[in-house]
């Protein structure tokens, strides 16, 4: 079977680690590039979570900056989650890997428009760097293989009650992208919420026994204090890696065919995904909406590509 070309946009942040560990370990993956948006935290920390991510894993694979705003509201990042750093928890050595210097928007622009439409798109954060994209170059869109993306909720958000933090920290940006015809795979709370990685599920993972699963363990108990302390939940999800699960095994999601249209408007449902469960606008579906997810399988994936690490 042929590998999946993807480009995976993403903040770092800990649940985009995990994204980036798995999509570079996995072999049905072909990772062509990793580009960095601002949004858990600011871009100049966000492209070095990301570099010490792939140094200390040894990732043969370049790192794109992108975007350092968005579209067009205020900045938000997600400190009360993700810490000062963007990545708080682990400990990095000396950071010696430089970042590309063509900005991630226009790696996006130049690798799809001299592709065969084979490339998958995969954002896992705000998505300012492929609105922009789309917005520069539209020849890129049919390009599109499809894009699997991690934000949005059918219920209730995480950054206000409307809206989850992704969507919100960029509606326009996500407007843009779901409005553009390409095909969607939506991975909303309401799916990601159940990869919530107990104490067990990490001791688990550091047992593997390399410095993968050490990585992991040193950023999810750090997720444990504060989603505990933001949301009431046991533990932190991995949200962000389940877009890389579902492209290695979609057999482990369930998804319904939705209408999803994004909240734009200045008021308090600003930067809600408003999903048409009920089919009730009779719109032609644009996205395929997560609903569950095979938790135990989910892990064992999550286990795999960790002990695909020296």
């Amino acid at each position: 079977m042929a590998k999946r070309k993807i480009i995976l946009d993403c903040d770092p942040g800990h649940d985009d680690a995990v994204a980036m560990l798995m999509a570079y370990a996995h072999p049905s993956i072909d990772l062509l590039g990793i580009t960095i948006v601002a949004g858990n935290q600011t871009l100049a920390k966000t492209v070095r979570n990301g570099l010490n991510v792939a140094q200390l894993l040894e990732m043969n694979v370049k790192i794109y900056p992108g975007m350092p705003q968005p579209l067009v509201r205020d900045q938000v990042v997600a400190g009360n989650v993700h810490g000062t750093t963007g990545l708080d928890g682990p400990v990095f050595g000396e950071l010696n890997r430089q970042p590309a210097t063509k900005n991630g928007v226009q790696f996006i622009i130049d690798t799809l428009l001299a592709s065969d439409g084979d490339i998958t798109l995969v954002p896992t954060g705000p998505m300012t760097n492929i609105a922009s994209a789309m917005r520069a170059e539209p020849l890129i869109i049919p390009k599109i293989k499809e894009i699997v993306m991690m934000g949005g909720a059918y219920g209730t958000g995480n950054f206000t009650p409307s809206a989850e933090f992704n969507i919100y920290a960029d509606p326009e940006a996500a407007n843009v992208v779901f409005r553009s015809g390409v095909p969607i795979v939506m991975m909303g709370l309401d799916l990601t919420n159940q990869t919530v990685c107990t104490p067990d599920i990490i001791d688990r993972m550091e047992a593997v026994g390399n410095k993968a699963g050490k990585l992991f363990g040193d950023m999810l108990r750090f997720t444990l204090k504060t989603q505990y302390e933001e949301f009431g939940l046991e533990a932190g999800p991995i949200h962000d890696a389940t877009t890389i699960g579902y492209l290695i095994d979609p057999d482990l999601f369930e998804t319904q065919d939705e209408f999803v249209v994004v909240d734009i408007n200045r008021g308090p449902c600003y930067g809600r995904t408003v999903c048409d469960e009920n089919n009730v606008l009779k719109q032609q579906p644009n996205a395929k909406v997560g609903q569950k997810i095979n938790h135990d399988g989910f892990f064992d994936l999550v286990e795999d590509c960790i002990r695909l690490y020296s």
